[in-house]
Formats: structure tokens, C-alpha cells, sequence
């Protein structure tokens, strides 16, 4: 009468089998085993290494902004791009370029293309905003409305007309979205692009009937149509 093998008896039956191919595969192939196993090493310690240095410089980037952020909110614009030298600090420019792999480094293009914006450097504030990375989401929208204000200060209308659209379609609401919209529309209308501007308006009054821009786009649009 056989014996039944208990489950330990299996697995510890498998670890030997397998054990044993393990062993014969090796002296058949063992340049070939200790390469991959060299590489694979290699591998894993290269990928844990990549996210301590990127933890790491993540942690420093912030740490900066923090300082860096401090002369934006009091208004000291160029310190605040520049860093001060006497007290060591560096400024949204210099996150920005070193640190440009993280959040922080990418939270820093935006700072910087404020703080141009708010000292009048409307060329230097694009640049910024271009490369500025922005959020999926609702964070992303006042990005988006902010870009298109830069080029609006431009006096390049039809462009901050397509990007106000676009932060109006950024993340769809009834608060951010019927705003931007109405910006795009009197964009437009500067830009000499009135049917643009009438089709903005009309989806307004046709999506966003309650909103607080209703009535003003509802002017607009009588009004271009007057003038057509």
C-alpha cells in the first residue's frame, strides 16, 4: 500500500528537483549564468539607487522652493528668481534648472514664469510657462488660464484665445470652465475672429446658462451681431 506524501514532503521533493536542474543548467551555461546574474544584480541595484537619488533630490528641491517661495509671496520678485547671495539661497531659476527631474524643480517653472510675469518680462514669463509642465485635473487649469494671460499681455490674441479654450476644456466645471470661455471669446473678438468669438459665446449660453458670465456673454454676442 503506498504512502501519501504530506504537502511538505511535495514541496520539499519539488525544491530538490528543481534544485538539481538549477545546478546541472548552471555547469552547462555558467559563463552565461553569471553574466545575467551580474546584470541582473546590476539592474536592481541601478533602479533602488535611481529612486534613493531621486527621493533625495526631490527632498532637496523642496526644501529650496520653500526658501525661494517665501520672497515670492512678500513681492521680492528678483530674489525670488534669483536667489540672494549673501544668505545662500538660490531662486526659481536655479531650482528650476537643477532640479528639473522633480516635482518641486517642475513647481519652480511656474514660480518663475510669475514672478517674470509680475515683473513685466513677458518674453522671459512664456518661456517659462511653455516648459512648465502642467497638472492633469483642476490643477492644471489656472496654468492654463495663466499661460493664456501671458500671451494676451502679448497682444497676441488669437493665441491666448486657443488657450483660454483650452483651459476651459482642461477640467470641465461650471466655475473655471464658462470664465475661460468668455476670456477666449473677447480674445477672439481682438484678434478680428468674430465667428470664433459668437461660437465661444453660444456654447456659454447654450452649456453654462447659470453661470455668472452668462449675461456679459449674452451682451457680446448681441453686440457682434450687430456689427456683422
Amino acid at each position: 500500500m503506498s504512502k501519501r506524501l504530506k504537502n511538505e514532503d511535495l514541496e520539499q521533493d519539488l525544491l530538490i528537483e528543481y534544485s538539481s536542474r538549477f545546478v546541472h543548467f548552471y555547469n552547462q551555461n555558467k559563463a552565461a549564468v553569471l553574466g545575467g546574474g551580474i546584470g541582473f544584480v546590476l539592474v536592481i541595484g541601478l533602479t533602488i539607487g535611481y529612486f534613493m537619488y531621486s527621493s533625495q533630490q526631490e527632498t532637496q528641491a523642496q526644501n529650496l522652493l520653500g526658501i525661494a517661495e517665501q520672497s515670492l509671496f512678500q513681492g521680492d520678485y528678483e530674489t525670488a528668481l534669483y536667489g540672494d547671495e549673501e544668505e545662500f539661497t538660490l531662486g526659481f531659476v536655479q531650482i528650476a534648472n537643477n532640479y528639473s527631474r522633480t516635482d518641486a524643480g517642475n513647481l519652480a517653472i511656474y514660480y518663475a514664469a510669475v514672478s517674470e510675469f509680475e515683473l513685466g518680462n513677458h518674453e522671459s514669463a512664456l518661456n517659462f510657462i511653455e516648459r512648465f509642465n502642467k497638472p492633469r485635473g483642476i490643477m492644471g487649469v489656472s496654468p492654463a488660464t495663466f499661460h493664456a494671460t501671458v500671451l494676451l499681455e502679448m497682444e497676441r490674441y488669437e493665441d491666448a484665445a486657443a488657450m483660454f479654450e483650452r483651459a476651459a476644456n482642461w477640467d470641465e466645471n461650471s466655475a473655471t470652465t464658462p470664465s475661460n470661455l468668455f476670456q477666449a471669446a473677447q480674445a477672439y473678438h481682438e484678434a478680428g475672429l468674430n465667428e470664433d468669438a459668437s461660437r465661444v459665446l453660444e456654447q456659454i449660453l447654450q452649456d453654462y446658462p447659470n453661470s455668472t458670465v452668462a449675461s456679459r456673454a449674452q451682451r457680446l454676442k448681441g453686440s457682434l451681431a450687430v456689427r456683422g
